[in-house]
């Protein structure tokens, strides 16, 4: 019986070969599949619509504060203790006001004679029309809450969940008597003693609302470009930001990934088996597609990662969502901007356009409204406040001035009498007129540039009765004019004083 003998050698070949065969095999099997972990590569358009959120982050609870005072006033000396509850440093909270002068002013009180700080007219109007928003959208936050109910496993969530992002899913601040209270058709609350405990249910599943947003853009694709139906039946609209490397075999993994079927948020998945590979994929991309939902019923297509965290186990969502985020950078986008890095803001891409909502609501407007006040210039500011302390400062001046012409309205005029002696005295008048004008000027408290709003101040003297200042009010005004012309002017004044030539 002859025996094969291989040297160790050809062993040595035949294991590096095989070791070759099996290490391209399993690179070949990960390249066609999306990576898990995957850098974050950065877009500037949102990382500065955070830095201004930033902004009003902080600004919104200075306004909190402003707003729950007796007076809506608050003193400056104050308002560093106060400001220190939420979460300002020592004395950073004065020079914080003074950078945005359109949301906060400082004045000095009447009375106290100290500084006292409060919210200017624009930010009260700005608050008026948000809350004015916020009513009018309260039937759409009715539907937002109970999509939001229906994609739950159990058709239930915590009120303190939904307490905290109230904000984002467009709900006032009372939505438990206003909108969960009021509408009985539509939720059940489960009562505790505490609020931690208590429960939101819904009180009827409706099939017409568990459409999804991105089937309605599917269809607007498919009707509008044509796509064919097999291509966008289970796809995302998937926008890379800038600089991200896509290779052959990443782009490969993507197709694959966008044809993968997969079961809607608000489908029961309870009786399915879960076991397999193949409904594993369906589990990971449908937790895609319910984060997908969960952003597109949010007021402004965002909310925090530490919020959507709250859901997780409701709506079966991974445990650790940023690493299964950053594996979709071309639907979601996370930005760390906003409280030193420790904040994650997720995005939904396609909702966006260089920094700006494409489909914006008039609660979204009202709210930029107030980024509009934090970007304005502060000199633009001390411009407007220094015009309305000239305009009232010019009204005081011009209600003195009528005030004392009341009083003394007849002291420019002369009796006959004086009229014969002013024939008489002659050049005397003449050589002690300019004297008699500049003790009139000087008690009317008259100066270059400060006059009422006439057309000059010749007829400004004229109509208040003192005639003898035209010529040197004339003098001043028309530095230029020719020797003649304010010799006849002269002239002209002499007639009006009844002084012969």
């Amino acid at each position: 019986m002859p025996i094969l003998y291989s040297s160790p050698m050809n062993l040595i070949k035949s294991g590096s070969f095989l070791l070759r065969t099996l290490t391209s095999t399993r690179a070949m099997s990960q390249s066609t599949s999306i990576p898990k972990k995957l850098l974050r590569v950065r877009d500037h358009g949102f990382d500065n619509y955070m830095e201004v959120e930033k902004k009003l982050r902080k600004i919104l609870k200075l306004q909190d504060l402003l707003l729950f005072q007796p007076q809506q006033t608050v003193p400056i000396s104050r308002l560093d203790t106060l400001a220190r509850r939420l979460d300002f440093k020592q004395y950073e909270v004065g020079s914080f006001i003074l950078k945005f002068p359109h949301v906060f002013e400082v004045y000095d009180h009447p009375v106290r004679r100290i500084l006292y700080c409060r919210l200017t007219r624009k930010a009260h109007f700005q608050i008026e029309q948000e809350n004015l928003a916020l009513i009018d959208q309260i039937p759409d936050a009715v539907t937002r809450l109970r999509k939001l109910l229906m994609m739950s496993n159990t058709g239930r969530l915590r009120l303190e969940h939904i307490r905290i992002a109230r904000r984002e899913l467009g709900l006032p601040d009372d939505f438990e008597c206003s909108v969960i209270l009021k509408n009985p058709q539509f939720f059940r609350l489960f009562d505790a003693k505490e609020t931690r405990n208590k429960y939101i249910e819904i009180a009827e599943r409706e099939p017409t609302l568990a459409t999804c947003a991105i089937e309605k853009l599917r269809e607007k694709e498919y009707r509008e470009k044509g796509i064919d139906a097999e291509d966008i039946r289970f796809s995302f609209i998937v926008n890379f930001p800038p600089g991200f490397k896509i290779d052959k075999y990443y782009r490969i993994a993507v197709w694959k990934w966008q044809r993968l079927p997969y079961w809607s948020p608000y489908e029961d998945v309870s009786g399915y088996d879960l076991r397999s590979l193949e409904a594993q994929k369906r589990m990971e991309k449908r937790a895609v597609a319910t984060i997908h939902e969960l952003l597109s019923l949010t007021v402004e297509k965002k909310i925090s990662l530490e919020r959507i965290a709250h859901f997780r186990q409701a709506m079966n969502l991974p445990k650790k969502l940023k690493e299964f985020l950053l594996q979709h950078q071309g639907i979601f986008y996370i930005s760390t901007r906003g409280n030193f890095g420790k904040l994650h803001t997720v995005f939904l891409r396609e909702a966006y356009k260089k920094g700006e909502l494409i489909e914006p609501n008039d609660l979204y407007l009202a709210r930029r409204k107030l980024a509009e006040l934090v970007l304005l210039s502060p000199r633009k500011a001390t411009v407007d406040r220094e015009l309305v302390n000239y305009s009232r400062d010019r009204e005081d001046e011009i209600a003195s001035i009528q005030s004392d012409y009341a009083e003394n309205g007849f002291e420019g005029f002369v009796d006959d009498d004086d009229k014969g002696q002013d024939r008489e005295r002659g050049c005397d008048s003449d050589l002690n007129l300019d004297t008699d004008a500049e003790s009139d000027l000087k008690s009317l408290d008259l100066h270059k540039g400060r006059l009422p709003e006439w057309e000059d101040g010749s007829t400004f003297c004229a109509v208040s009765g003192h005639v003898r200042c035209v010529r040197l009010v004339v003098a001043d005004f028309v530095p230029s004019a020719p020797h003649e012309a304010i010799n006849v002017q002269n002239n002209g004044d002499r007639g009006l004083l009844g002084v012969g030539p």
